[in-house]
């Protein structure tokens, strides 16, 4: 009797130290957990502020592209007004010239002719000079005729508000330029303060899933722990029925504590839980296997 109470007591000694090694290992599982939801929130806390800014610089962005879109559209209206006060200057010259626009594109043209001659043909000292008296007269005569447009008061004006024009479509161009920097600028920044955010989110989805696999461990850990101590109170029911009938013949006594814990054992086995071999034998000596 007293050699099968001290088994069933090892036993309970070992199931204990068992419970209380599962134990230690999911406090020890559950601090890691708690370290890791610690480092993931503070992970996300920095990314968040990093993310809003970025968020901040792409509005910023956008409104200066719009900016952009706008300035180019007034770029090219006063672009387009240029071309026009070209062609309006154009048609007065046309209109006013002293006879006619044709009389000054044979005079050109002419110029032109002897220009060519003069480089491509072999000439007397006297015959050059003759020529390029010619064609200083011709030159003259252009002169004339283009300074006489440039003086008359209607071509004056249009040239007054071409200049204007083209100096205000050259600000507006200026202006494009300006904006689409400043758009770039906060381009560059938004795009920086993403991969930063991202970064810090990836590191902080690696401590989430740590978590997730560290807090799978300790509930494993955990479920160890309260079958071991499942057993140790198993063992005590066992041990307390064997005092309790210490009065009676030492094999009847044996037999009936063998027959608990083989129920007890039973027990355990039809919940699914893991049994030794030790426990195994047990449920076979009883008639259970």
């Amino acid at each position: 009797m007293a050699e099968f109470e001290r088994g069933l007591l090892e036993k309970r000694e070992r199931a204990n130290a068992d419970a209380e090694k599962h134990r230690r290992k999911r406090d020890d599982l559950n601090e890691k957990t708690r370290q890791w939801v610690e480092k993931r929130d503070a992970l996300n806390a920095q990314a968040r502020p990093l993310i809003e800014e970025a968020t901040v610089h792409r509005e910023k962005r956008d409104a200066l592209n719009l900016d952009v879109r706008k300035a180019k559209e007034e770029r090219d209206r006063w672009n387009r007004r240029v071309n026009d006060l070209a062609a309006i200057i154009g048609d007065i010259k046309r209109r006013k010239m002293p006879r006619g626009e044709a009389y000054l594109f044979e005079l050109k043209k002419e110029l032109k002719a002897l220009e060519f001659r003069q480089m491509t043909s072999v000439l007397t000292a006297d015959k050059e000079k003759d020529l390029i008296k010619e064609m200083g007269r011709y030159q003259a005569e252009i002169n004339k005729i283009e300074q006489t447009l440039e003086e008359d008061e209607e071509v004056k004006k249009a040239r007054e508000e071409l200049a204007a024009t083209k100096e205000t479509a050259e600000t507006a161009h200026k202006r494009v330029g300006e904006l689409a920097e400043q758009a770039q600028a906060e381009h560059d920044i938004m795009i920086s303060l993403y991969e930063q955010g991202d970064a810090v989110r990836k590191e902080a989805d690696g401590a989430q899933e740590e978590f997730i696999k560290t807090k799978m461990m300790a509930d494993e850990e955990h479920r160890s722990h309260i079958d071991h101590i499942r057993l140790v109170h198993d063992y005590d029911k066992i041990l307390h029925g064997v005092r309790a009938r210490t009065a009676r013949p030492r094999e009847e006594v044996v037999e009936v504590a063998a027959k608990k814990e083989a129920e007890l054992i039973y027990e355990r086995f039809r919940r699914g839980e893991k049994l030794s071999t030790e426990d195994l034998m047990t449920l076979q000596n009883s008639g259970y296997l």
